[in-house]
């Protein structure tokens, strides 16, 4: 089944579709029917009224997800254009925080203090189940479903320390959406689907899910072996080679671009580029 938060009038919804129709759940929220067991159950979709998805604003499919969980060279044409080389031997996790997500059709910003903006388009995991220690056998049993995701970076930042955090998490630079598709409508693990990233119309990235070097399942297993997944929580599974700091020269995104993320059976996630504003300068206190 698909689903796409939305906001309308400054009120946050929830739709699904229903064969060629999408259905309006009013204010139920994803995480909500998730956490329920009930997002892959097409009853859910009865008696509710019509929507027209064209006259509403997508949200992020969690807009605050307890927990984002992001991935680091987890495809090896990818590591091998970063600046470690070396293929890891254990995933490259790392965090992002709710306020740098936003949704389909909202501008990601290139925040003045950087003109280093780089486009990353990933599959986006979403968990369905409370997981603590599970197997890689087990894993899948625990994903709600999938989504697109851009982790868009702020390239000077990110390399400023060891830790990659601080380019990770600008303030609206991680898109995701426009959908949230179940997990029964997929191929077990999200494997095997095509995905590619345009920037203004060119092809930039191109993978199939297939080429991860953790895929979803031990993603999974391994993120449970430090923290407690929630329902709604998300992993952003990584990028493919063809980043804009690693071509010569680099290509970064920029005022007026728009980027696109496609994933097979999922959706595309479209997002233009604005300038953040500058900020004004405080005076200094007394």
């Amino acid at each position: 089944m698909r689903y796409r938060s939305y906001s309308r009038n400054g009120e946050a919804g929830l739709a699904v579709q229903d064969g060629t129709v999408w259905r309006d759940l009013g204010a139920t929220q994803l995480i909500s029917v998730i956490a329920a067991g009930k997002a892959a159950d097409p009853a859910i979709a009865s008696g509710a009224p019509e929507i027209d998805i064209d006259t509403v604003t997508p949200l992020p499919p969690i807009p605050r997800p307890g927990k984002i969980i992001c991935v680091g060279l987890n495809y090896i044409d990818h590591a091998k254009e970063s600046p470690y080389k070396d293929l890891p031997t254990y995933p490259a996790f790392f965090p992002r925080f709710t306020t740098s997500l936003v949704g389909a059709g909202q501008p990601i910003l290139r925040p003045f203090v950087s003109e280093e903006l780089d486009f990353e388009g990933e599959l986006l995991v979403v968990i369905g189940r409370r997981a603590r220690h599970v197997s890689q056998d087990e894993a899948l049993d625990y994903v709600a479903g999938y989504s697109v995701f851009n982790d868009a970076s702020i390239r000077n930042f990110q390399f400023l320390g060891a830790q990659w955090t601080p380019g990770k998490n600008f303030d609206a630079t991680g898109a995701c959406g426009p959908d949230f598709v179940t997990a029964d409508a997929l191929p077990p693990g999200g494997a095997g689907l095509n995905m590619e990233v345009r920037l203004n119309g060119q092809l930039v990235q191109s993978v199939n899910t297939d080429l991860m070097i953790f895929p979803v399942a031990e993603l999974v297993a391994k993120a449970s072996a430090f923290t407690t997944l929630e329902p709604g929580d998300i992993i952003a599974t990584g990028t493919p080679a063809g980043v804009g700091f690693a071509r010569k020269p680099p290509l970064y995104m920029k005022d007026g671009d728009v980027v696109e993320v496609t994933i097979e059976g999922i959706g595309t996630l479209v997002n233009p580029v604005r300038d953040e504003p500058q900020a004004p300068l405080r005076a200094a206190a007394e």
